[in-house]
């Protein structure tokens, strides 16, 4: 089993595993002096932007009497010196990737960075960002799957996606919808899905850490508790745009925009989409009520939408498994969520082999393998 090249459709380029001179060699010159660039603050080395730290950077050697900030899958797999960057250096991280049995990586960027109020110089960071990704990626363009960042303001998504489809390289654009001003159902944001269909590039929505949940993690700021947080972090991001598809039509009036939900789990989706069939059907049974108010516009079921259009990724979901009668083999794509704490890398083979050996081999192959083909067009 398992004896064909598996994809995994959601793994990451934190800001900690980027190059130090991104941005400072990205920029116009004009905003270089303002660039992102690394800084040393009470002994670590962070990323610092308009005197804003956005994070840490791990190129340079933590100090000894720092405790570690969070555990990854690198310190589970043995890498010691974690100053090689490895998801951030091509070569390495496409070792990464042949240690664990895995051809393809669909590879998101940082999940809490860029955050500017000046809009000339956000958008000139994002830009900055994808056109690096690109060269990322150049080095094995069938492997290594970027996903660009948008930025998550409508006429500045839409002026960036329309730049990345003519670089003709990107498959997917992400949109952290979770930040993103002002809400999907705004009509601001209809240029960008007209574009998404016209460019035929997939839009994802993938979890933004602690970008709405974070007050609720400070009471308990080093406690163990705080680690359960994440499960309520995950569904709250992803509730209120993932109704919005449907309530506004967004997906019935384009059909040919295609969307990923990325890490937001898959249990809790049947149960949505079941309720607003529901409520479908409820507005279809008083069809003559709303005859002379305009009538009824959603024409098809929400769940006929989801299947045709949306597609979901999980890593390891017993439940998730459990749920293909309603999914389909065809809508579902597996990930490692390397390098990241929750990652199933170096093991993901195994563990893919263990959570999904009782299905059968061909719906394994389509989850772990051919969806992700067809989807990104990737030559097995």
């Amino acid at each position: 089993m398992l004896d064909y090249k598996l994809i995994s459709c959601d793994d990451h380029l934190d800001l900690n595993n980027l190059p130090a001179d991104l941005w400072t060699q990205g920029l116009p010159v004009d905003l270089a002096s303002r660039a992102p660039h690394i800084e040393t603050r009470d002994g670590r080395a962070v990323w610092v932007c308009e005197d804003q730290v956005w994070g840490g950077w791990s190129g340079a050697a933590m100090p000894s009497n720092k405790p570690k900030p969070i555990f990854t899958a690198l310190d589970r797999g043995g890498i010691v010196d974690q100053t090689e960057r490895r998801p951030g250096v091509a070569r390495l991280r496409l070792a990464d990737m042949d240690r664990d049995g895995v051809y393809a990586h669909v590879i998101f960027g940082p999940v809490t960075s860029i955050k500017l109020d000046d809009e000339k110089l956000r958008d000139a960071c994002y830009r900055a960002y994808n056109d690096w990704l690109a060269e990322f990626c150049s080095v094995a363009p069938d492997r290594l799957i970027g996903v660009p960042m948008l930025p998550p303001f409508p006429e500045a998504a839409t002026a960036e996606l329309l730049r990345l489809a003519k670089m003709g390289c990107f498959r997917q654009a992400n949109l952290q919808i979770d930040v993103a001003e002002p809400k999907i159902s705004d009509p601001r944001w209809e240029p960008l899905f007209t574009a998404l269909e016209e460019t035929g590039i997939i839009l994802s929505f993938h979890v933004t850490v602690f970008a709405s949940a974070g007050a609720a993690f400070d009471p308990l700021r080093g406690s163990p508790g705080a680690t359960f947080l994440h499960a309520k972090s995950f569904v709250e991001q992803f509730l209120d745009p993932f109704v919005d598809l449907f309530a506004w039509r967004i997906l019935e009036r384009h059909p040919k925009l295609k969307i990923v939900i990325a890490e937001s789990g898959v249990g809790w989706l049947p149960w949505v989409i079941e309720e607003l069939d529901y409520r479908h059907w409820r507005l279809w049974e008083a069809k003559e009520y709303w005859d002379d108010k305009g009538g009824i516009h959603h024409a098809l079921k929400p769940s006929e939408l989801f299947k045709r259009q949306v597609f979901a990724t999980f890593q390891q979901s017993p439940v998730g498994m459990r749920l293909i009668e309603f999914y389909g083999e065809d809508n579902l794509l597996w990930a490692t969520d390397y390098p990241h704490p929750d990652s199933i890398w170096p093991n993901s083979r195994a563990i893919a082999q263990e959570t999904m050996g009782h299905l059968p081999p061909e719906t394994v192959r389509k989850l772990t393998s051919s969806n992700a083909a067809k989807l990104y067009g990737i030559t097995l």
